[in-house]
């Protein structure tokens, strides 16, 4: 019999989940959200249980993302699966943001999509050096959800709206200083950090010595020119801007943000803007509707194919135009659900 995808145990006052898919890069299934929502609501009510700690098996990724390859399939096919996952991902996302006790992602290697909405919104964010952290979407035609809509525009300056729309990967000096992590320790320290834990210390004074990394963090020395650019107030403002920087790092930004889906790009770019505006649960609500209009599409099944199933890194968006995505396109995502909106 193989082993659980993921892992449940009480460690003296702590209850420790544990990803469990290695060779998947733990990406999460819907299987995985259902349970670990479960377990959370359990130890919420649980006196002897005084913090919850998340961490990933393998030494590779904390988490991917969710199953892209079972999303994929199940939109092509016409099944619930892949409405139903995005659903209650988005609820375990909600319950983690709202959690009554410490809530702790030990995180490390790759944190990407789904990874990071079981992560950036608990209390405590502690990231191994090793970390490579990024919200990769609209290069597959999805947008920055599980609650990008929330952080990331809550992030230093302009820092979200280069993250959403780049995909931009970072380290661990970035993460502390974009907030995406609180903490930074050595490989391999998160494990003597669960251990201080399992005996009560308190998880403020285990964690406060890595609050601080020596020298800038790289994106605070871009900071201003990412202020500056991703101000603009449309995406082809931001192009616009970047494409007269005149500098390499300008040049490779607007490529980047070129290649990515023009309808995903246009959704990412509201969605952060839009989401400064909203409280936590209110961004979910959002996404849910931008979800549900996205697998009902053309580019994330064609982001998807040429990433992940042909490989051929060459997709064929739908419009292949920024210019032909209009305000109006990009309005019907963003439009009720009715009876269907998301339930938390």
């Amino acid at each position: 019999m193989s082993e659980a995808e993921v892992l449940f145990e009480r460690r003296g006052s702590v209850g420790l989940i544990t990803l469990n898919r290695p060779k998947a890069l733990n990406a999460l299934t819907h299987d995985m959200c259902l349970r670990m929502k479960a377990q959370l609501d359990m130890w919420a009510d649980d006196p002897s249980i005084d913090s919850v700690v998340v961490r990933g098996a393998g030494d590779r990724a904390f988490c991917a993302g969710g199953d892209i390859r079972a999303l994929y399939e199940s939109g092509k096919a016409g099944t619930p699966y892949v409405l139903d996952f995005y659903r209650d991902e988005y609820i375990l996302n909600a319950t983690i943001k709202h959690y009554p006790k410490p809530y702790i992602a030990m995180i490390h290697g790759i944190v990407m999509g789904g990874g990071v909405g079981v992560s950036v919104h608990g209390r405590y964010r502690v990231a191994e050096e090793t970390i490579t952290f990024a919200m990769p979407e609209t290069g597959i035609g999805l947008f920055p959800d599980v609650g990008g809509s929330y952080f990331l525009p809550r992030t230093p300056g302009e820092i979200g709206m280069y993250l959403a729309l780049t995909g931009t990967r970072l380290k661990a000096a970035d993460c502390l200083y974009a907030g995406v992590a609180t903490h930074v320790v050595p490989p391999g320290r998160s494990t003597v950090l669960i251990d201080c834990l399992e005996i009560g210390r308190p998880p403020e004074e285990e964690f406060s010595p890595y609050g601080r990394i020596e020298g800038r963090a790289p994106l605070d020395v871009q900071r201003a020119w990412i202020d500056e650019v991703f101000s603009g107030t449309t995406v082809e403002a931001i192009l616009a801007s970047l494409d007269s920087h005149g500098t390499q790092w300008a040049a490779e930004t607007a490529k980047t943000i070129r290649s990515k889906s023009p309808t995903a790009t246009k959704i990412a770019f509201r969605q952060i803007r839009e989401g400064k505006k909203l409280d936590f649960d209110d961004c979910m609500r959002m996404e849910y509707r931008l979800v549900n209009r996205v697998v009902a599409g053309k580019d994330f099944y064609e982001g998807v194919r040429a990433t992940i199933i042909d490989k051929d890194q060459s997709p064929k968006w739908q419009p292949a135009r920024l210019e032909d995505v209009s305000d109006k396109d990009i309005d019907a995502y963003f439009a009720p659900l009715g009876d269907r909106e998301l339930k938390l």
